[in-house]
């Protein structure tokens, strides 16, 4: 029991540092305050020049590369 509940937490601290990369790579690449819905369309809605998405994929696909290298 003691071993399920380590990998639960293990995966939900995975989680939480993947989500805090995204939310950094949003916030400085795309200029996002925040990825939590706002139930404005000014706010949930925005546009992005394809080289802005281009490069926040870029940078969250070497995040995965270096977790992988690392076994995370």
């Amino acid at each position: 029991l003691l071993q399920v509940i380590n990998v639960i937490v293990d995966k939900q601290q995975r989680k939480n540092i993947m989500n805090k990369e995204i939310l950094k790579i949003a916030q400085t690449v795309l200029r996002l305050e925040t990825l939590e819905t706002q139930n404005s369309d000014s706010l949930d809605f925005q546009e992005h020049a394809v080289w802005m998405i281009k490069e926040a994929l870029e940078q969250a696909y070497k995040k995965g590369q270096e977790s992988a290298r690392k076994g995370v």
